[in-house]
């Protein structure tokens, strides 16, 4: 995590700051960007669903505004948080990301599970409660393992029809209850491409808010099979020589950190480091 940007929980009834808009279209920006004081963007008459303290920006608290709808700011415009992934400022994208994932939990949040009655945010700890059933939920985080295959030189790729045209990316899924990291890993690549792996290797992790993962990433190798696509997940995948790549995701992913580091070791290159 940058040392610009910290996270904290924060009274709403806390003066001053910074604050984002979110609304279902992305993120309230104009020429400066999407962090605007707060004052002044609590008085262009937005709806705003809740409000919540999200953490410092250079000292500074910032503010998360989740709306029920987009509403009309002069000189702005709304941005998807992806926009924000791929240019501009990584700090700005950190605000971003974590004020998505505690808008998309406090939005999905707003009624208990148990009884159905409104739920109450806490301005002490990152929870809504429900004072019926005494119960607390906290944002949620979806472990997800992602993992580059290797087989000396040749590294498996494929592409899911979700795909931006004629990217490849590693292979990714979601832990399963009762799963090791190790566990999902071996059935994610099973299930996806059909073949074995061994030597599994922990590389490092990313925060992925869309809306909610923790990507934890791995190398393996190849141990086995033949590659067979599975049906309406997979469009293609193959093995692609290392000095030979398709298109790849964007720079700042872990998907791509994974096959830069595994390239730049193959090639005898400076090793990359994954943004945090």
């Amino acid at each position: 995590m940058s040392a610009r940007w910290t996270t904290a929980v924060l009274d709403p009834q806390t003066p001053g700051g910074l604050a984002v808009a979110r609304s279902p279209e992305g993120f309230l920006v104009d020429g400066n960007g999407a962090l605007f004081p707060r004052q002044w963007l609590k008085e262009r008459g937005l709806d705003v669903l809740s409000e919540h303290g999200i953490g410092h920006l250079d000292g500074e608290p910032v503010f998360l505004l989740e709306l029920r709808a987009a509403g009309e700011v002069s000189g702005c415009s709304w941005r998807g948080l992806r926009a924000f992934m791929l240019e501009g400022d990584f700090d700005t994208y950190k605000v971003l990301g974590y004020a998505a994932q505690i808008g998309t939990w406090a939005r999905e949040h707003r009624f208990c599970g148990s009884c159905g009655q409104a739920m109450h945010q806490i301005h002490w700890e990152r929870a809504m409660y429900c004072q019926a059933c005494d119960l607390r939920s906290y944002p949620r985080i979806s472990p997800s393992m992602i993992v580059l295959v290797t087989h000396g030189d040749e590294i498996l790729l494929a592409r899911s029809p979700r795909f931006v045209t004629g990217v490849y990316s590693t292979l990714a899924g979601f832990a399963e209850p009762g799963e090791s990291a190790e566990d999902c890993l071996v059935r994610e690549v099973r299930e996806e491409v059909a073949v074995e792996v061994r030597n599994i290797q922990y590389v490092g992790s990313q925060c992925w808010p869309f809306p909610h993962s923790m990507m934890l990433g791995f190398h393996a190798e190849y141990a086995g099979g033949e590659i067979v696509m599975q049906p309406d997940e997979i469009e293609d995948a193959k093995w692609f020589n290392v000095r030979e790549l398709p298109p790849l995701p964007a720079g700042r992913s872990i998907a791509r950190y994974l096959i830069d580091l595994y390239v730049a070791r193959r090639l005898g290159q400076p090793e990359p480091q994954l943004p945090r």
